[in-house]
């Protein structure tokens, strides 16, 4: 079955979002060269776990296309997580509107599209409709 346009759009996101970490991992790497860090285990660590969020990014996009719910429930809790990271940003001083923005309203409109995904792949998921035991076959109420 093809994917809905939510899931399409969210998947687009997913990805956006996992190309953007996986460059800003990189420019830390090199960044890292310069010798900046005070602890070169601990930006090491950190830029490995960006290029794994940036993987898992990718395949939350793919599984989202694929309307896997692990996709879609991980891609939520990255996108909960972005929400986090821009309010927590307005509590540094000088704010930096376009990052809290950028990052905020990024992660707002995928938290959008992925439950509007999730809702749309819901209605049509036969494995989640009701089986009615009096006709036997499947319907679906209105609760």
């Amino acid at each position: 079955m093809r994917p809905s346009g939510p899931a399409i759009a969210a998947a687009i996101v997913l990805a956006l979002q996992g190309i953007a970490l996986a460059i800003i991992a990189l420019v830390e790497l090199f960044a890292l060269g310069s010798g900046g860090a005070a602890s070169m285990m601990s930006a090491i660590a950190l830029i490995v776990l960006t290029l794994i969020t940036a993987v898992a990014l990718g395949a939350f996009a793919v599984g989202t296309l694929r309307r896997a719910s692990w996709a879609r429930s991980g891609g939520i809790f990255v996108q909960i997580i972005g929400l986090a990271v821009a309010l927590a940003s307005l509590t540094v001083e000088p704010k930096v509107w376009l990052v809290t923005l950028g990052v905020g309203g990024v992660s707002l409109v995928g938290l959008v599209l992925l439950i509007a995904a999730t809702r749309r792949d819901g209605a049509t998921d036969p494995r989640l409709q009701r089986q009615d035991p009096a006709d036997g076959g499947s319907s679906r109420d209105g609760d």
